[in-house]
């Protein structure tokens, strides 16, 4: 079997609101757009979410916290028709000096050697420049949504970064330049 492409989504901002460092499931908002959107990817795409939740190092959440939240997150889309292949995190301070945080394609490799992802097909959609910065480390192709924090950080991007508004104009940019 070839190589697939695949979608690599950062969490909060992106396909849930950032609400902080969640513990509890009644604090997940999926952006209105998010089912739809990834139900579109999908049909050309494996979809994985790479997520970085340093409130774990800091103590402020528990890394059984973030389990729980993303076997939400990833039950609330397999019931709208969505599989997430895997769900990568993160856990560590940028002090920390990890090899698994954004930017470095830690996630990305490992994803590509277990699943067969042909990285130069993918793309990585994330609110941060970090998640721009990932996709090109990895060799995908980067998107950068203004949802989440994306607004903020808008200023930080390198020339030529493609921007979308959110996850919908993502995912249309995607589709509509698909080789």
């Amino acid at each position: 079997m070839g190589k697939v492409p695949a979608i690599f989504l950062d969490r909060d901002g992106t396909i849930i609101e950032d609400r902080g460092h969640l513990r509890s499931k009644d604090e997940v908002h999926f952006y209105p757009e998010t089912f739809l959107s990834l139900r579109k990817l999908q049909k050309h795409f494996v979809l994985f979410i790479v997520t970085h939740q340093p409130g774990v190092s800091r103590r402020l959440i528990t890394m059984n916290e973030v389990e729980t939240i993303n076997t939400f997150i990833s039950d609330t889309l397999k019931e709208n028709g969505i599989i997430i292949k895997e769900i990568y995190v993160c856990p560590h301070d940028k002090s920390e000096m990890c090899r698994c945080i954004k930017p470095l394609p830690y996630f990305l490799l490992q994803a590509s050697k277990k699943y067969n992802i042909d990285l130069k097909k993918s793309y990585t959609i994330g609110d941060h420049p970090h998640d721009v910065e990932l996709a090109h480390n990895a060799g995908t192709k980067g998107i950068y949504v203004l949802t989440g924090h994306g607004t903020h950080h808008i200023d930080e991007l390198p020339e030529g970064t493609i921007i979308a508004n959110n996850i919908e104009a993502a995912t249309d940019f995607i589709i509509e330049n698909m080789i």
